[in-house]
């Protein structure tokens, strides 16, 4: 089997580090929320070596984790969590200073991005720092005709799915007493919001 290779995470891991390296930056333990091919956990534990760098994703996709991990033969990496923010029952119970999570909560239906923000509420650390990267919407206008292009795309797969409000996002960050800190412009019409647990 070939090892999964991911184009968007390709050219997205090297602007994303340029700002999570000063978010990241003391020694901690970092949970990535839905690792995809695991290119990304890779290509961060790498570069943040002060990082113990959790790997999480539902079942089906551990095995794509695993190849990367396997080749790449880092200490700070940790294999796959099983993880569905739609199964409580396989939450983490292990406290974090970093969580992170990229291209997720336009994958996810909104339940789901509602019960992903309730677990980060109770795993997170005082003081810990979230970062979500993706695209998103401003008081429901889209920032480009690529990213409109690209939700109607996305709903006509799945009605649950669709870029999110940045209010939307907001308002729940603030229900499980995380504050916005920064909101990052990012390349290809994406952004990359920073909160941190009060």
């Amino acid at each position: 089997m070939y090892k999964p290779f991911s184009e968007a995470c390709e050219r997205n891991k090297a602007p994303i580090l340029e700002k999570i390296t000063s978010i990241f930056c003391e020694k901690g333990h970092a949970l990535e929320i839905g690792s995809g091919t695991g290119q990304h956990a890779v290509y961060f534990a790498k570069n943040m070596p002060h990082l113990q760098w959790q790997t999480s994703d539902v079942k089906s996709n551990h095995e794509a984790i695993y190849m990367w991990l396997d080749d790449a033969n880092l200490k700070n990496i940790l294999p796959p969590l099983e993880l569905d923010v739609s199964n409580k029952v396989h939450w983490p119970h292990t406290q974090f200073n970093y969580i992170f999570t990229a291209n997720t909560c336009h994958i996810m239906g909104w339940k789901d991005v509602i019960n992903m923000f309730s677990l980060i509420g109770k795993i997170m650390l005082s003081k810990g720092n979230l970062c979500v990267y993706g695209p998103f919407k401003y008081n429901g206008e889209y920032t480009s005709e690529s990213n409109k292009s690209f939700d109607l795309h996305l709903q006509s797969v799945h009605a649950q799915m669709g870029i999110r409000n940045f209010e939307d996002m907001q308002n729940l960050a603030h229900e499980q007493q995380l504050k916005l800190i920064c909101d990052y412009k990012m390349p290809a019409n994406n952004q990359l919001l920073h909160f941190q647990k009060v």
